[in-house]
This record gives C-alpha cells, sequence and structure tokens, in this order.
C-alpha cells in the first residue's frame, strides 16, 4: 500500500510505540494534523497484552488521529479492546458491532479525510463523547462541533463551490397532523423537495409535536413522508445561511426536533413510530433515529453527507444513530457518505422493521 500524505499504515506494535504515535499529531502551519488517518494492519500481530493496552492508550489520547482498522481474517479475543478503540474496522465479515463488513472502502474514507480533516477528526472525537453520554448532552457537544465547522474553511470552500438558490415559498402545508383517537400521523409534506427538511417544515413538525407532548391523551405518534422519499435531509440552499456560529448553536437547541420527538418516544405510555421510505439522508435519519421504533420499507436508503460538506451530523445523528447502532457503525457511515439498505438498517439496529410502505 502506498498511502496518500494524510493515510498512514502502520502495525498494532507501531501503534503502540507512544513517540511515533506523538509524531502522527503534529499540526501543520494551518493547524491541520500531519496525519489525520492510520490504517491499523490487524493481520500477522502477535496479541500480546501489553503491546494491546499501549496501543489503546495511544487511541485513548483526545489528539489522536483516526485509526481504521484492517483484518482479512478474525483477531483472537485479545484484540477485542483495541478494536473498541478504534475508529472502526473494515474486514470481510462482521465479527462485531466495531466491524463493517466493508473492506473495499478504504479508499472511500481516506479521500473524505482528504478533503475535510478537521471535520472528520472533530467527528472522531464527537462520537467518543456522544456514545457514553446522555441525549440531552450528547445534542448539546453535537451543536457546539456543527456550529464550530460551519464557521470554517472546509464548509466555506463547499459552500462557495455551490450556488445558493432562492428557497419556493411552500404550496401546502409543509406537515400534516390527522388525529385518530389515542394516534396521531405526521406527513412530511413537500414532496416537490424531497421533503427537505428546511425551516419550515422543521418549525411545522416542531408545532405538531408540542401538541402531542401536551396532550396525555396522544398515546402513539406516527411520522411518515410524502412522495416517494421520506426525507432528503437539510435544504442545501439554506446551508450556511446563519452565519454567526454562537446563535447557529442556541437555535440548534432550541429547535431541535429530534429532541422534541425523543422526549415523546420516552414518556410513558407513548409510542413514536417513523416509517421511512426511499430517500432516507442526514436531518431525514437522524431525526426518526429517536423515535420508539423504526421502521423500512425495502426501498429505504439511509445515508449521512455531512463530512462531504465539511461538517458533522447536525440534527441529533451523533447522538440517535450513534445510540442505535454504536460509534463504529455511525464512524463508518460518517467517513464514507455510503447508503445502508432496509436490510442491512434493521440487522444494525438502525430499524426495528422491515414493512411494505402502506
Amino acid at each position: 500500500m502506498t498511502p496518500p500524505p494524510t493515510l498512514a499504515a502502520v502495525s498494532v506494535a507501531q501503534l503502540a510505540d507512544t513517540a511515533l504515535g506523538a509524531s502522527f499529531s503534529t499540526l501543520d502551519s494551518a493547524g491541520v494534523p500531519s496525519t489525520p488517518l492510520l490504517v491499523v494492519d490487524l493481520d500477522g500481530t502477535e496479541w500480546d497484552a501489553a503491546t494491546v493496552e499501549a496501543a489503546c492508550a495511544v487511541l485513548a489520547d483526545p489528539a489522536s488521529p483516526l485509526a481504521v482498522g484492517i483484518a482479512t481474517r478474525r483477531p483472537p479475543r485479545a484484540a477485542d479492546s483495541l478494536l473498541a478503540a478504534l475508529t472502526c474496522t473494515l474486514a470481510p465479515e462482521e465479527w462485531s458491532p466495531q466491524v463493517v463488513a466493508e473492506p473495499d472502502s478504504l479508499p472511500l474514507i481516506a479521500a473524505a479525510v482528504e478533503r475535510a480533516p478537521l471535520a472528520a477528526l472533530a467527528m472522531n472525537g464527537l462520537l467518543r463523547l456522544t456514545a457514553g453520554a446522555p441525549v440531552a448532552s450528547g445534542l448539546v457537544a453535537e451543536s457546539l462541533a456543527y456550529s464550530m465547522l460551519l464557521a470554517g474553511d472546509e464548509f466555506a470552500a463547499w459552500r462557495a463551490a455551490r450556488p445558493v438558490r432562492p428557497v419556493p415559498d411552500p404550496v401546502a402545508p409543509p406537515v400534516l397532523a390527522e388525529r385518530t383517537g389515542d394516534r396521531l400521523d405526521l406527513t412530511l409534506n413537500r414532496p416537490e423537495r424531497r421533503n427537505a427538511f428546511a425551516r419550515e417544515v422543521r418549525d411545522a413538525l416542531l408545532e405538531a409535536l408540542d401538541i402531542a407532548a401536551l396532550d396525555p391523551g396522544v398515546t402513539e405518534v406516527h411520522l411518515h413522508g410524502a412522495g416517494p422519499d421520506f426525507c432528503s435531509g437539510g435544504d442545501l440552499d439554506e446551508f450556511g445561511t446563519a452565519t454567526h456560529a454562537p446563535t447557529s448553536h442556541a437555535v440548534r437547541l432550541q429547535r431541535s426536533a429530534g429532541y422534541a420527538l425523543h422526549r415523546l418516544a420516552v414518556r410513558p405510555g407513548t409510542t413514536v413510530h417513523a416509517h421511512l421510505h426511499g430517500s432516507c439522508i442526514g436531518a431525514g435519519l437522524e431525526v426518526p433515529a429517536f423515535a420508539t421504533r423504526v421502521h423500512v420499507a425495502a426501498d429505504a436508503r439511509l445515508r449521512l453527507p455531512e463530512l462531504s460538506m465539511g461538517l458533522v451530523p447536525g440534527a441529533g445523528g451523533t447522538v440517535g444513530v450513534v445510540h442505535r447502532v454504536g460509534r463504529w457503525r455511525a464512524a463508518w457511515m460518517v467517513l464514507t457518505g455510503a447508503h445502508v439498505d432496509a436490510e442491512t438498517a434493521v440487522r444494525w439496529g438502525l430499524a426495528d422493521t422491515l414493512r411494505d410502505r402502506g
């Protein structure tokens, strides 16, 4: 392997060398780490306890780079703590939640880190934090990271490469609400925009969820999307219009649809169902991940693309998705931007059931 400049291939023994580990954290004049991504060869390793412990200690350093394990055969149990310490591991089979059976996805990961190394490093540290944090604390951490990156050069470069078009006024109510007994059905209703999670959609959904939160007679909430896609994520023509990072952070916390859904889902006697189909991108996956039960149609394609914009997921994905599938699979989704199909989503726990769209 001839790694690109931002990527280094190391053995477990080399990773355990603290002096070598420190060299991976040096910064260039722009503040970018010299090597933000390590590829750790897990084959042909002598798995002695001292080496594994030392390698885990290097990765526990807050300044450590992303570290992706590569294996062609299953490591022994002695490697379990290292698999847990890595950002994720690529292998032919999914032996554990830390391992993703996509061995050919390393070039995607390397290219993503090459484009946005600072956002990738922020994502790596953020997922380590949110994996063990309560939902409310995790959302604060995510919002801080997202707002910081909104003010960064990597997002600015993405925004400058894409013209901002006017967002058309809605032609119908952005969210439909229908009450039947103790059941409330909410439908994202911008099919002409693939139900993009624009401000008016978010605000209308929050208003409907507030009504449900204030009415103890609502014991079932069902979230749907009109048209061929559940939700294509945040409206790209709105990205970057909030130019003041502290205000962006405050608004994100005050107007979090994911947290509103979570509060309903944990209310005793209330069940929240999200019914996903077609494209479920960014916020279109992050918000419904907080539901009690997520149901996917066979055509559902789930994706977290924010790193390609120089950002981390900002609608709750580093919390809701991580709590469902673990930080390793979530990291793979963010780093690759790849789609997860319906069957994989159910196998991972990203969704609970595979259902026909009804």
